[in-house]
């Protein structure tokens, strides 16, 4: 099992910053990648970004890039999501996901865990 805790999420201006935290405990040691999700009242979740534990490889939705970066810590298995230039429409409430193995982005299917989320609200 592997639990993962989310923090860093809030009320910010558009244009503003927010960095997210999240951190695996438990049998990490099998971590193939680690990345963040999102999800907007009535829609459905969508892929933000991912990072390749081995390597360091990311890749992020297109609706995201040039704005948000993700990173690792491997000694803490913490990945984090820097988000730069936020607007409105990037409210949500941001979910990390853990991946044991898969493709390269792993589907959304190839995620094993979940964290319970963290709003992320973006006031115009």
């Amino acid at each position: 099992q592997v639990q993962l805790v989310e923090s860093g999420g809030g009320l910010v201006q558009a244009g503003g910053s927010l960095r997210l935290s999240c951190a695996a405990s438990g049998r990490t040691f099998s971590t193939y990648a680690m990345g963040w999700f999102r999800q907007a009242p009535g829609l459905e979740r969508e892929f933000v970004a991912v990072i390749k534990w081995r390597g360091g490889s990311t890749y992020s939705a297109d609706s995201v890039k040039g704005r948000f970066t993700i990173s690792r810590d491997n000694a803490k298995t913490t990945v984090y999501l820097q988000m730069n230039s936020l607007k409105p429409e990037d409210t949500a409430v941001y979910y990390c996901a853990y991946s044991r193995g898969g493709r390269w982005p792993p589907t959304i299917y190839e995620y094993d865990y979940w964290g319970q989320g963290t709003q992320v609200t973006v006031s115009s």
